[in-house]
């Protein structure tokens, strides 16, 4: 063992008395063309795997990154030839092109000097099946998640980098591809979108309704959710699994459906609410559809209906597991029922259904279905280019496809991401499920 030791300090003093003179900025320099500063470390098939890969990058992507660059600059210069469109998703590409290319040139920068460092201070040049193995273990993970951030590079980024190029550009009706071509005009949507006194109204009254739609909705539907979950959940309450199964029904229906039949039945003319209920009681016919507050108190009322099933659901288990000890300590200390639900049952269910309810609150605030399959974001409303139920999803999709104003929809998309994104963000943040010790992580 001795002899061993004694062999590869005397091979690595070799080693060090052979490469003393080894510069790593010298390497670093080398390495402005990929592989030569790894053929100055003596590391001959890292090298040309290096200057391969640059060399064939290059012949492969020259013609497409340099069309992709000035296209995305000038997003074409001749009708009928270029297309906007393309040449914003070609530059996109070229973009990531580049973006990657420059990760492999930093690497390789990086390698070089590294090696260069190791040998200077003594490390011999491992063979090439030890430098085989020595490399497979430390990017192996990447090898794995490799696929994945493909996909989501090119299946979610670029997409999104799409979009977001819309809204910067004048793509509407009387200017699309390829009969036109688009042109950069900065934040002028959004400058727009806050001052032209059509976009702002209709702007500010989609959005305090979408607000408005959003907390009254979800909030009803979680509040009848907890309050089944507590009465089912009651010891006196017999017949537990049938009222379970029965609450449950409408989340068993799928949601299409039950707005579809809502709709009819919300039907000024024809609708059982009116038929059966309003007409033969009040003697009152109300205009669920034509009317903007009445379509609006419909569409609420029929969310809350198809969201508390799956509230309940949840809260029904999390209230079994929740001690019966605490409420019997708790009418001990002579605690009323209003305080055994402010202290113990509403504490723990929000503690355990946090997130998921702050999903409830961003899923009703994109909510598209209900407010299309009822009557599109109808009735109109004078004065703004969106219906008196349009929330910004649903005007977003009229935008695209009734207006095919496409840069304002993108505009407005931009805006409701980054909304959602603030209030997700901070909520998860003051959320005590990610919270350990005090801090937030």
């Amino acid at each position: 063992m001795g002899t061993k030791q004694q062999e590869e300090s005397v091979g690595q003093d070799s080693n060090s008395h052979k490469y003393s003179s080894q510069n790593p900025k010298l390497a670093l320099l080398l390495s402005i063309v990929p592989g030569i500063g790894q053929y100055y470390n003596h590391r001959f098939v890292k090298g040309s795997m290096f200057l391969v890969i640059a060399v064939a990058f290059v012949v492969a992507f020259a013609d497409f990154i340099d069309i992709g660059l000035w296209g995305i600059v000038t997003l074409g210069t001749q009708v009928g030839r270029d297309h906007s469109l393309v040449l914003i998703i070609q530059g996109l590409v070229t973009i990531i092109l580049l973006i990657f290319a420059l990760l492999f040139y930093v690497i390789n920068l990086r390698d070089a000097y590294k090696d260069a460092q190791k040998l200077k201070s003594g490390f011999r040049i491992p063979s090439l099946g030890e430098a085989f193995h020595h490399t497979y273990d430390k990017t192996f993970p990447y090898f794995l998640i490799g696929p994945g951030v493909f996909l989501v590079i090119f299946a979610i980024i670029l997409p999104l980098g799409f979009m977001l190029s819309l809204a910067f550009v004048n793509y509407h009706l009387r200017n699309s591809p390829p009969a036109n071509l688009l042109d950069w005009v900065g934040i002028e949507n959004f400058i727009m979108l806050a001052t032209s006194p059509m976009w702002q109204a209709t702007f500010f009254n989609v959005l305090s309704w979408t607000i408005v739609w959003t907390i009254v909705a979800t909030t009803l539907q979680i509040a009848l959710g907890l309050f089944l979950a507590i009465l089912v959940n009651d010891k006196r309450i017999k017949f537990k699994k049938s009222l379970r199964t029965l609450f449950i029904l409408p989340w068993a229906v799928p949601g299409f459906v039950s707005i579809l039949i809502f709709a009819a039945m919300f039907n000024d003319g024809f609708g059982a609410v009116n038929r059966q209920i309003f007409e033969p009681l009040f003697n009152v016919s109300i205009p669920w559809m034509t009317d903007v507050m009445w379509s609006r108190v419909a569409i609420i009322s029929i969310q809350v209906w198809l969201g508390f099933p799956f509230v309940f659901a949840l809260f029904t288990g999390v209230l079994q597991s929740i001690s019966d000890d605490w409420y019997e300590a708790a009418t001990v200390d002579g605690a009323s029922r209003w305080q055994k639900f402010k202290s113990i049952t509403f504490p723990h269910v929000m503690y355990a259904t946090a997130p998921l309810m702050i999903m409830q609150y961003t899923a009703n605030f994109n909510n598209f279905n209900i407010i299309y399959l009822f009557n599109e974001g109808g009735p109109a409303v004078r004065g703004q280019n969106a219906g008196g139920t349009d929330i910004l999803i649903s005007w977003v999709y009229n935008l695209t496809f009734s207006q095919q104003n496409y840069s304002m929809a993108a505009a407005i998309s931009k805006v409701i991401g980054l909304m959602i994104a603030i209030f997700a963000f901070f909520q998860f943040r003051r959320t005590r499920t990610f919270k350990e010790e005090g801090k937030v992580y």
